[in-house]
């Protein structure tokens, strides 16, 4: 029952709201994703404007190729294969036949997660980015429904158990003790 409902969701996110502009727009979001590249980026802009808080950008950014390689070791496991819907091809190419979980959704939520720790109020606008990231896997026939979630399950995760985001290090406290002579 839950692999027909999947499937059911799969089609649907495959024949649904395809015009050529949203096809390019999902197909530029999936590019990005890949590997986690965007969140690297991302991360790195966090780290080049926030220099009080440069080392844990740094650590979140590292996050999101980590959980890609968490996230092959979850898809040898289980070895699912990708799906196949009788004539509607996938959209996009991947680096494997394998499908759960999805290693977009794991990198997003992972970084999303761990970046949006290393300041707040960055987290709606990474949690958006994230799960536009995740919608366009099932979108391109890349993933049933059900890779996603266990992927950004996995992604959240992971990026809520790295350690030393969410507060000042020892660096940063002494930045800190000598612009204001106070530490935080």
């Amino acid at each position: 029952m839950l692999a027909e409902l999947d499937k059911r969701l799969l089609r649907t996110l495959r024949t649904r709201g395809h015009s050529e502009e949203a096809e390019l727009a999902m197909k530029a979001l999936g590019t990005a994703g890949e590997w986690g590249i965007v969140w690297v980026a991302i991360g790195g802009g966090g780290a080049a404007l926030d220099g009080r808080r440069r080392r844990r950008w740094l650590r979140a950014a590292a996050v999101a190729p980590a959980a890609v390689g968490v996230n092959y070791l979850v898809k040898l496991a289980v070895r699912r294969p990708r799906p196949k819907l009788r004539r509607l091809p996938p959209l996009a190419g991947a680096p494997s036949e394998l499908s759960f979980p999805s290693a977009h959704a794991t990198s997003s939520l992972a970084a999303a997660t761990a970046m949006g720790r290393v300041e707040s109020r960055t987290r709606p606008a990474l949690l958006a980015l994230a799960v536009a990231i995740c919608v366009t896997r099932p979108y391109l026939g890349m993933h049933y429904p059900s890779d996603v979630l266990a992927g950004a399950a996995l992604g959240c995760l992971l990026g809520a158990s790295v350690p030393g985001l969410g507060e000042p290090d020892a660096e940063e406290r002494l930045i800190d003790l000598v612009a204001n002579g106070q530490p935080r």
